[in-house]
């Protein structure tokens, strides 16, 4: 199908071939259904038809079999006579087993290329998001990406991150006045949030080299798409971080791509695996950051699917932008399976030739009812449609045939050793070090003026001799004479009482014989 992707369709029992225009696949879409029936395949072929017209797509491998579109299909296969039926069925006349070039990543560095970013390109909203803050935890978090900037402090990876909170720690008081309550209390909180965060493995997230997005978008040199798969499996048993990872990526596609608007193809195919888990909890804040990505991110040649088990699972502003749909089945077992049945069948355009409610009701594992844009961006009449099977391999390859396309990537070696240059943490440090210098040289100065001080006191009041109470020297005592006796004796009798009447006596005398 010339400008489309094959998707599936025809026969007696179903509508004419249906096809996804490479022109409106930037409008978005939805791939729903219950488990087991059929969402996985639909993905795959869906990859598989955006690769064969030169469109890079990017998808989670969530069940860990989506490695297979890296290896073509085998003629072997217990499969093999149901895929070439179906495919005669269908009309898929040129059908034939193909395999895709892949380039793998793994948030952990095991399955495929190591993928980072910095704290700061996460930026405090989804870091926030990622850790389960509180508003008061995530208002500290706003504080210290703000600090981060004045300060010139790089925040690369989670060291640079709890060092920078340590300092805010301290100096509370002065944050405090500018930018109202730092407390303790929610410091330590973020802490052992990150804490947390380490021990789950997302440390390995937050660093240098980080990811370049045209790595994302490459073409082989047959002009294929490169179909990049993320290791998800493991990555699952941390949902928010997953979460929060894909929509990282997708807000960073949208701040860094230039404006195309309507291309004839896609620059990038982005599929969201397991959709649930971006809006399970999610503040009202982040659904309106991913509707604003959503509504605006098809300018930038980017097409976003998002895939779940019920329509539901997506909010009603977010589903309204998704134009191209695939509706495996929906069972209705309680009360709320049949409304949301309802409201599901209620959004597409009607076939007078079947019931839309009963059709998603009743299709079986690899039909669907689909709905793709037409010309001028129309909603295309609802379909019953048999899925056209995959031409590459259903299933994982094994660890070997990974291990050699790793080693064989373009990409190989260019992300596989960490980065750790100045930041934060060793600039913090450095300041710590530098301001402990200065103290302790302070403190010995002080010391020394302090021992000058004593030492001057002591020069003031010492001669360096025998200390005495008295400066003056007694004259040397007389020798003990006949003479000297009888004149300390006249001098103690003249200053005793008997030597004052004496004097008074001689005196007086003398007046009066005047």
């Amino acid at each position: 199908m010339d400008g489309k992707v094959f998707i599936g369709g025809g026969g007696p029992d179903y509508g004419e071939k249906q096809g996804l225009m490479l022109g409106y696949a930037n409008r978005h879409g939805l791939i729903a259904g219950a488990t087991g029936t059929g969402k996985t395949v639909t993905l795959q072929i869906l990859a598989e038809g955006f690769s064969a017209a030169g469109v890079p797509v990017f998808l989670a491998d969530v069940k860990g079999d989506l490695s297979g579109i890296a290896k073509a299909g085998s003629a072997q296969s217990k499969l093999h006579e149901a895929f070439t039926t179906r495919a005669a069925k269908i009309g898929f006349d040129d059908y034939q087993y193909a395999a895709f070039p892949v380039a793998f990543w793994d948030l952990f560095g095991k399955q495929g290329h190591p993928v980072r970013t910095t704290v700061a390109e996460m930026g405090p909203l989804l870091l926030s998001r990622l850790l389960e803050l509180t508003e008061a935890q995530e208002g500290i978090l706003n504080v210290a990406f703000r600090v981060a900037d004045e300060e010139g402090l790089p925040l690369l990876d989670l060291k640079d991150l709890q060092a920078l909170l340590v300092w805010i720690g301290e100096n509370r008081a002065a944050l405090s006045l500018r930018f109202g309550n730092v407390a303790v209390a929610s410091v330590g909180a973020i802490q052992r949030r990150l804490l947390v965060l380490d021990n789950q493995g997302g440390t390995a997230f937050f660093g240098e080299p980080a990811l370049a997005l045209s790595d994302l978008m490459r073409c082989d040199a047959g002009g294929r798409g490169i179909v990049n798969v993320l290791a998800a499996d493991t990555l699952m048993a941390s949902p928010r971080l997953y979460s929060t990872f894909l929509l990282w990526l997708l807000s960073e596609l949208f701040e860094e791509l230039p404006e195309v608007g309507d291309p004839e193809k896609p620059k990038l195919v982005f599929f969201f695996d397991e959709a649930h888990l971006l809006f399970d909890g999610a503040p009202k804040a982040l659904v309106d950051k991913v509707e604003q990505v959503a509504r605006l991110i098809r300018s930038k040649g980017v097409g976003v699917y998002f895939c779940t088990q019920n329509p539901a699972d997506v909010p009603e502003d977010i589903l309204g932008q998704l134009g191209n749909r695939v509706q495996h089945a929906l069972r209705a077992f309680t009360a709320k399976d049949r409304k949301d049945l309802r409201l599901a069948a209620e959004t597409y355009r009607d076939n007078p030739r079947f019931s839309t409610e009963e059709a998603i009701r009743e299709v079986g594992t690899g039909e669907a009812v689909t709905s793709m844009l037409e010309k001028k961006g129309i909603p295309g009449m609802v379909e019953r449609t048999l899925i056209r099977p995959p031409s590459s391999q259903l299933g994982p390859i094994d660890p070997a045939e990974r291990a050699a396309l790793m080693k064989a990537s373009a990409l190989a070696g260019k992300y596989d050793k960490t980065l750790d240059r100045e930041s934060a943490y060793e600039i913090l440090a450095q300041r710590a070090d530098s301001a402990a210098r200065e103290a302790a040289e302070a403190e010995e100065a002080a010391e020394a003026q302090e021992a000058a001080a004593r030492e001057y006191n002591a020069g003031r009041r010492y001669s360096g001799g025998r200390v005495t109470r008295s400066t003056s020297r007694r004259s040397p005592k007389a020798p003990d004479t006949f003479g000297s006796a009888m004149t300390e004796a006249v001098i103690k009798e003249l200053k005793g009482t008997t030597g004052r009447r004496i004097v008074r006596g001689i005196l007086g005398g003398l007046f009066k014989g005047r």
